[in-house]
């Protein structure tokens, strides 16, 4: 193993050995290198006043070389801000925003020890480095039965790791606290667990309440104290999207002391928070016990960005940046919540009309991009293929009952035009099966 690497796991075992068991075969062994390429090319750039012949860019006139026809689209910015590369964490300007951001919005993580964001390529980028970490073959990974499918991708293809679901909603249609409970207690034989929290819940929309989100955190503590070994991530693809009757803030300010055995991880990003999908800015971010310990996760998650992707584009966080720092940036985002919010009330109020009830119900949901219907009558494949055949409307078949629909990129005069076409197309369906 190389000596970077045995540094880091005998500080990750000195601080917290309950974090050290965590890690995964790779995460053990993944390092950042001190003396490689990237090493050098810093210590040169803080240096090196009278050359610089370390870094693999190209200089013009003591600025990075670019072509006119694209600077010109981007004449705002310096040069020096969108062509060099960006450092494998990302840009430190960057990162100090947004964890200042991240504290002013989640304001349980109050005083609690937690690292600085590192920038990834977008979230399936941080969750990619998550289970490249803390993901084993045969390791239990625990999402809920409604979830984003790339999660099988991302925890059970790539890293031999096994999905164990439980139901998301209860008897109550409130989030299933219990069910969370006994899937990570079936898992005390292998002393570890994986669990992903997704909130505003895709496929869904659902965010739990204060008091959800309270037995969710003993949940996870009791699988603690029970002796097994918790990495939580918590993935907040669409942090901020709250309506009504949910959290307004991340779980991972409940998570990120509550015990030994616990790892809070927080994977979130520009991508949706800011409606700027195709810039590709995320971050992750680990609490912990100590600094010591949160050096050494950054160490090796910038071992595992170094030997993936080396690191982020530097001009979508420079231009993230530049928002954040925007004097109009929280008014212009408050504007384009009251829009979205306006889609998912609307929603609401038109499958509460009744006039649907006979062709589907509709999972609770109270925040982010989506709704689900739950089918009465017709097969959800069937009927989004008669929708997108027919007429022209695309909507997600999920399992046998379940059809996802994104009121976010529907305007809210549209809507009850949607759904008629949606119940129409149900209609359709059913006389088809009925003449046969």
């Amino acid at each position: 193993m190389n000596p970077l690497a045995r540094q880091l796991n005998e500080t990750l075992e000195r601080e917290n050995s309950h974090v050290f068991d965590m890690l995964s075969a790779l995460g053990k062994s993944i390092y950042f290198p001190k003396e490689g390429i990237l090493s050098q090319s810093a210590e040169a750039k803080a240096k090196a006043k009278k050359y610089n012949a370390t870094i693999g860019i190209a200089i013009e006139n003591g600025q990075p070389m670019h072509l006119k026809v694209i600077q010109d689209t981007l004449s705002t910015y310096a040069p020096k801000d969108i062509y060099e590369y960006a450092p494998p964490a990302g840009k430190p300007e960057l990162r100090s925003a947004w964890r200042k951001k991240m504290l002013e919005e989640n304001p349980e993580i109050g005083s609690k020890l937690i690292g600085n964001p590192i920038v990834t390529n977008a979230l399936t980028h941080g969750l990619s480095i998550a289970a490249d970490l803390f993901a084993d073959v045969g390791d239990s990974v625990i999402i809920p039965d409604k979830n984003w499918e790339n999660y099988e991708l991302t925890f059970e293809i790539r890293r031999g790791a096994k999905i164990v679901n439980y139901p998301l909603y209860n008897e109550e249609l409130k989030f299933n606290a219990a069910g969370l409970r006994e899937a990570l207690l079936a898992q005390q034989s292998k002393g570890k667990a994986i669990v992903v929290l997704n909130f505003p819940n895709n496929p869904t929309g659902y965010t739990p309440g204060a008091e959800e989100g309270n037995e969710i955190a003993a949940a996870i503590k009791d699988a603690a104290e029970a002796g097994i070994n918790v990495v939580v991530l918590t993935d907040d693809a669409y942090f901020g999207l709250f309506f009504e009757g949910s959290l307004h803030e991340s779980l991972f300010g409940k998570l990120a002391d509550i015990h030994p055995r616990v790892l809070a991880v927080k994977i979130d990003g520009a991508t949706k928070e800011e409606y700027v999908w195709g810039f590709r800015v995320g971050f992750v971010t680990y609490a912990g016990q100590s600094e010591a310990l949160l050096s050494a996760l950054e160490q090796k998650t910038m071992g595992i960005i170094r030997a993936t992707i080396s690191s982020g584009p530097h001009p979508s966080q420079t231009f993230v940046l530049h928002a954040l720092n925007s004097p109009e940036f929280n008014q212009q985002k408050q504007e384009k919540y009251e829009i979205m919010k306006g889609r998912a009330n609307r929603t609401k109020s038109i499958l509460d009309s009744g006039k649907f009830d006979d062709a589907w119900g509709y999972y609770p949901f109270n925040s982010g991009y989506f709704m689900c219907l739950k089918l009465k009558t017709v097969d959800a494949e069937a009927l989004r293929v008669h929708l997108l055949d027919q007429h022209g409307v695309g909507t997600i078949a999920l399992g046998a009952t379940d059809l996802r629909v994104a009121f976010s990129c529907i305007e809210e005069g549209s809507l009850e035009e949607l759904f008629n076409l949606i119940y129409q197309s149900v209609k359709e369906i059913e006389t088809v099966s009925a003449s046969k």
